[in-house]
């Protein structure tokens, strides 16, 4: 079966992830300025490097072109990531799962039509209209629930807790322009150090912590955006370089809803819906 997943942030990289290691073929699209900031964590950052790869916890994302760069990545057991706002890829291959993972906090043009199994993440899909099925993404006892009917929790703007720090420890741009970085991923910073600039403006580290996540170097940043992430716990430097608890929850959770409806549709239709080859 062939799954594509519309997104490669940190997040998506726990969906993509969990379902490489659960040996599912995949295809992911992503934008071609993408925005993470945890860049260590993200395979979206195979759009940027040199060599076209991006190995999070020991699994290579490579950036392709041509369905013949696809298949050789499938070969190579590595996963494909290809440049398509618009879902040309989609049509194209025809896959039996579409994930929206995107978490764009509103639909950007995934559709219930597009697979036979089609799940979109956090707030911006109505479960059985948008996508067959919703995932919730707020932080809390919800987080991770797989939902057949309704929508996930409206987005409140307030990051989740972490060290008893909300929207303290998120840092976003207060202007528009391009941003230099003076920190790397990793650092421990100061409040009010500088940690970059957006053109001659400043940007301060807003708490005392670990950054970790920062947008990349001569990134053209718009106001409002989210440019850096600092975690207030000192003795979590390894956390900087590793997939969080909440991508692997999401991840875990995308896995269980394709099955479910594997299960499902096939108790109703027989496996075949999903190609002989299932």
């Amino acid at each position: 079966m062939l799954a594509i997943i519309r997104g490669a942030g940190d997040l998506a990289t726990g969906v993509i992830h969990r379902l490489y290691k659960c040996g599912f073929k995949m295809l992911v699209l992503e934008i071609d300025k993408p925005s993470s900031i945890r860049r260590t964590v993200s395979f979206s950052e195979c759009i940027y490097n040199l060599n076209g790869e991006q190995i999070v916890e020991g699994v290579k994302a490579r950036k392709i072109e041509t369905l013949e760069e696809i298949k050789k990545c499938w070969l190579n057991k590595e996963i494909p990531i290809a440049i398509d706002s618009s879902g040309k890829w989609i049509e194209e291959l025809k896959p039996n799962i579409v994930v929206d993972a995107i978490i764009a906090k509103k639909n950007l043009g995934t559709t219930i039509m597009m697979a036979p199994i089609t799940i979109g993440l956090g707030p911006g899909f109505i479960a059985g209209k948008d996508v067959g099925i919703v995932i919730e993404t707020m932080r809390g006892h919800n987080l991770g629930r797989i939902i057949k009917v309704g929508e996930a929790e409206k987005n409140t703007g307030n990051p989740g807790d972490i060290g008893g720090f909300t929207t303290e420890r998120v840092i976003y741009a207060e202007v528009s322009g391009k941003f230099k970085s003076l920190k790397k991923i990793g650092d421990i910073v100061k409040k009010d150090e500088i940690i970059g600039t957006i053109d001659n403006e400043v940007v301060s580290a807003s708490i005392d912590g670990l950054l970790r996540g920062i947008i990349r170097d001569d990134y053209d940043v718009k106001k409002g955006l989210k440019i850096a992430d600092i975690d207030p716990r000192l003795n979590q430097y390894s956390n900087c370089f590793t997939i969080s608890d909440k991508a692997r929850a999401l991840g875990g959770s995308v896995v269980e809803a394709i099955f479910s409806e594997i299960v499902e549709k096939g108790e109703k239709d027989g496996f075949k819906y999903f190609g002989e080859n299932f």
